[in-house]
């Protein structure tokens, strides 16, 4: 039997699925190949596609978004065209929760060798949820590698990472490797979104009625920026939709760098029209090795609102 031949032919599978293979070489003294399973978890705020879906055959934790009475859960059933419309009329600025730390450990339970991706640390609870069921899972199981990574991101942002991920399991990286590599990953990644509606920040009081009524008026759409600590900070305001959308592709150049390295993640929220002219606009400028679309769901969707977009690279 070709033991080379069948070494490089299970390097090309999906190692993120829940397998291992030994193969020993025995007959010649031959050193031992050893193929670990991993799983990828991830909170609801990480956006996905139906291909990233299948591809990366990741865990969600879902959190869950408060408004008025009603609370909807971030998961699969969620229907966000709902939500944006209790958003639209509702007087009040919806409000989240992260996970509980029993939500994770649920999923820590069901896998071995876990890499955990949360929204930023500097946005939410998830991050400290997830690092507490770790704790608890340890003292639970014993020995169990779960590492969690804060992406200091959201939406798009975390979906970049869990791909990032996925692509050093497969080169068939060690662990510490993987962790050196995605925290660098996170550390280089740049998010920057654009606003369409001002009705959460005016109705959060972030921005006085005033004020927002007049932004609305003149058309004011603020761009965002994720900073080095995963805060959110205002990068610039432009007038007009259609000059907030070519100052975002403008902005690509100036925070990027090696780009045809790189994935382009682009988040919409009810816009997918805007989302694909974003990606030919890119695709006549830049050279990014791809480029992915997703739809938000619902914690995205509360930080986006209609008709807002994200993108991270």
């Amino acid at each position: 039997m070709n033991y080379y031949m069948l070494y490089n032919t299970m390097k090309g599978y999906k190692l993120n699925k829940r397998y291992k293979i030994n193969i020993y070489f025995n007959k010649y003294k031959m050193e031992r190949v050893e193929f670990m399973e991993y799983k990828i978890v991830a909170d609801s705020c990480c956006d996905l596609n139906n291909d990233i879906k299948r591809e990366l055959d990741m865990a969600i934790v879902p959190l869950t978004i408060h408004l008025d009475s009603k609370t909807y859960i971030d998961d699969e059933d969620l229907d966000t065209k709902e939500l944006l419309d209790h958003m639209t009329t509702s007087e009040h600025v919806p409000t989240t929760a992260s996970p509980s730390p029993d939500a994770f450990m649920k999923e820590y339970r069901s896998g071995s060798n876990i890499f955990v991706v949360t929204l930023s640390s500097a946005l939410s609870s998830t991050y400290n949820s997830a690092m507490l069921a770790k704790d608890m899972i340890l003292d639970e199981v014993g020995n169990k590698f779960i590492h969690v990574f804060d992406s200091l991101s959201a939406s798009i942002g975390e979906t970049l990472v869990s791909i990032k991920i996925s692509e050093l399991i497969k080169a068939n990286l060690d662990i510490h490797s993987i962790i050196e590599k995605t925290n660098q990953y996170i550390k280089e990644m740049k998010t920057l979104f654009v606003l369409e509606s001002l009705d959460n920040l005016i109705k959060a009081g972030r921005l006085s009625s005033l004020k927002g009524k007049l932004a609305s008026l003149l058309s004011i759409k603020p761009i965002m920026v994720g900073n080095e600590n995963g805060e959110i900070e205002m990068l610039e305001r432009v007038r007009g939709s259609r000059r907030a959308f070519t100052r975002l592709l403008e902005l690509i150049a100036e925070h990027g760098e090696r780009l045809e390295e790189k994935i382009l993640g682009i988040a919409h929220c009810n816009c997918p029209e805007k989302a694909l002219k974003f990606k030919e606009e890119v695709e006549k400028r830049y050279k990014f090795r791809d480029i992915v679309i997703v739809e938000t769901a619902g914690i995205s969707t509360v930080y986006a609102n209609d008709g807002g977009l994200i993108i991270a690279f």
